[in-house]
């Protein structure tokens, strides 16, 4: 199997490898150029409720390039229209979620607190998921063959400065 590429209909319900909270967890951030090697200085430095705030900004950002780049006709607007109205909604759920999350990590969390914390972020991804699928599998039936194409389209790989994974930008 080759490399998953996104597309943009998968930005919009918001993308696995982008907000794995598990991987963010994890993840150890860099140092700032005046620390030292210590641990507790790198995780001083991570934010999960700002990174997960910025994803939700993400997903919305990428709709709006979305439904500029379809060029929408006035008969596909209502479709857009309920897929927005779903994935604000869907938004709104997520950003309470991400307000619950510290502002900042002190020291790593352990195993089964990370596990737990990947349990509670999937669990949201398929509410979102099934939250916002049906509308978007509406708007995708009244795309034209060329809409489509877009809609499809994978779009590139790499970002978040130097982490080597895909996931909408």
């Amino acid at each position: 199997a080759g490399p998953f590429l996104p597309t943009p209909a998968w930005a919009a319900v918001g993308g696995v490898l982008d907000d794995d909270l598990l991987e963010l967890a994890q993840a150890t951030p860099p140092a700032p150029p005046t620390a030292g090697p210590d641990r507790r200085d790198r995780m001083a430095n991570f934010d999960p409720k700002a990174l997960c705030l910025d994803r939700v900004a993400r997903r919305a950002g990428n709709r709006t390039y979305l439904k500029i780049k379809l060029d929408l006709k006035p008969d596909q607007v209502t479709a857009w229209d309920a897929f927005a109205k779903a994935s604000d909604a869907a938004d709104v759920k997520d950003t309470a979620r991400c307000n619950t999350l510290p502002s900042e990590m002190k020291d790593r969390p352990n195993y089964v607190d990370r596990l737990g914390m990947e349990e509670a972020y999937m669990k949201a991804r398929v509410e979102r998921i099934e939250a916002v699928k049906p509308s978007l599998t509406a708007l995708y039936n009244t795309l034209s063959p060329e809409q489509k194409v877009v809609l499809d389209r994978p779009r590139p790989m790499g970002g978040m400065k130097g982490h080597r994974h895909g996931g909408p930008r």
